[in-house]
Formats: C-alpha cells, sequence, structure tokens
C-alpha cells in the first residue's frame, strides 16, 4: 500500500497546493492490479478526464490529483522499490527465446538430417529410373556409379555446413536474451532461470538493488 499527499508521513509525498495532505492511496491486489483510492481529497482525484473514488489503474492511465498535478503511476511504484509491471512484462522475454532456441534446433536439425540423407537415395531412383527406361546402356551406367560415389559426400558435406549454422544462430540469440532478460532497476542478467521461479523469489538477489518484483 502507497499512500500520496503533502505530508511527510506518506510514503509518497507530492508538494502541490491543490494536493490534499493525504490525498490518495494505492494498493495492489491479489489479482496483480493496482488500486487509486482518493482519500476524501478536497480537490478530488481523476483518471483520464474523470473523477473517482477508487479505481483499477495502469501506468498507461493519466492519473490527475487536485487541480494540475500529474501522478506518473511507474514514478511512484519506483520510488517505493517496485518494478512488478516491468518484471511481469519478463515473461514473454523468456517465453519467447524459449520457442526461438527450440525452433532454431528442431529446424536445423531436420534441414541437416535431409541434406544427408537425400543423396543416398539420388543411386536407388536413378536406378528404378534406368530399369523402367529398359536402357543399360554404359553411360547411364556410368552416371549412376557416378552419383553413388558422389552424392553421399556432397550430401555430408552440406549437413555438415547447415549443422555448423546451429551454434552461431545460438550465440546469437543468446546474446540479445542477455540484454533483454535482466533485472529492470539495476539491469543485472537473471541466466536461464525459468521467470516462474524467479517470480517466486520476489525480489532480485543482488543486495544493492532487491527491486520488488512482486507486489505484496
Amino acid at each position: 500500500m502507497i499512500t500520496i499527499g503533502k505530508a511527510n508521513d506518506n510514503e509518497y509525498v507530492v508538494n502541490d497546493p491543490s494536493v490534499s495532505r493525504h490525498h490518495a492511496r494505492l494498493t495492489y491486489e491479489e489479482e496483480g492490479h493496482w488500486i487509486l483510492e482518493d482519500l476524501g481529497s478536497t480537490n478530488g482525484t481523476f483518471v483520464n478526464g474523470i473523477q473517482i473514488a477508487r479505481k483499477q489503474v495502469t501506468s498507461k492511465d493519466v492519473i490527475k490529483l487536485g487541480e494540475s498535478y500529474v501522478l506518473n503511476l511507474a514514478e511512484v511504484l519506483k520510488a517505493n522499490n517496485d518494478y512488478s509491471e516491468e518484471f511481469a512484462a519478463l515473461k514473454q522475454v523468456y517465453d519467447n527465446y524459449i520457442q526461438a532456441k527450440i525452433k532454431i534446433q528442431s529446424s536445423n536439425q531436420f534441414k541437416t538430417r535431409l541434406l544427408q540423407s537425400l543423396p543416398f537415395a539420388l543411386p536407388g531412383i536413378i536406378g528404378v529410373l534406368i530399369g523402367f527406361s529398359g536402357k543399360g546402356s554404359p553411360a547411364l551406367f556410368a552416371i549412376s556409379l557416378f552419383i553413388t560415389i558422389c552424392a553421399p559426400t556432397v550430401g555430408i558435406y552440406w549437413g555438415a555446413k547447415q549443422s555448423a549454422k546451429i551454434p552461431k544462430l545460438l550465440q546469437d540469440l543468446t546474446n540479445q536474451f542477455k540484454i533483454d532478460y535482466v533485472c529492470p532497476k539495476c539491469g543485472t542478467f537473471l541466466g536461464e532461470i525459468p521467470w516462474e521461479s524467479l517470480r517466486n523469489r520476489k525480489h532480485c538477489p543482488v543486495s544493492s538493488c532487491k527491486a520488488k518484483w512482486v507486489s505484496e
């Protein structure tokens, strides 16, 4: 809970003549929402231009206290060391990373196997075609023999080349993940720990940070 007003005993102090001493209160609900409540202020509390007594709010809402003071919700939460909204956004970052990683690995494995196995099938296909044509000429036999020897070698080469792309693609993905999957306050990389596991910790483990990841 965060109280807002001119009095120094508020968690968030506002120096504005039209704001009451104890003007409003922000309360976090278990569902993950912030509720803004007017505490009987003299000049009222407004959300998106409408006066309210109690309303769910997000950082996208325009909140005005009194006649002119615009309250920045994100700033209020940070004053309370609360980074729950920014931390919640990291779930999508983690999910996207895992999905992209699986896609790279599965896609490249399929291409590698295809390139390595298809050439081995070519001699058989050509043999079938020769049989159906009824032409057992030395020239066709020579071509079939050439493909039998060379095609697998080419397939193995291209398969290995395709396989070699995987580490580079994964490294690029990991490098970007290390930039995006960080504590929203101190910027410490959070490793490949699932978002749900980090959420259970509730705050950043860095002693100099201790940003709140989950509001209580």
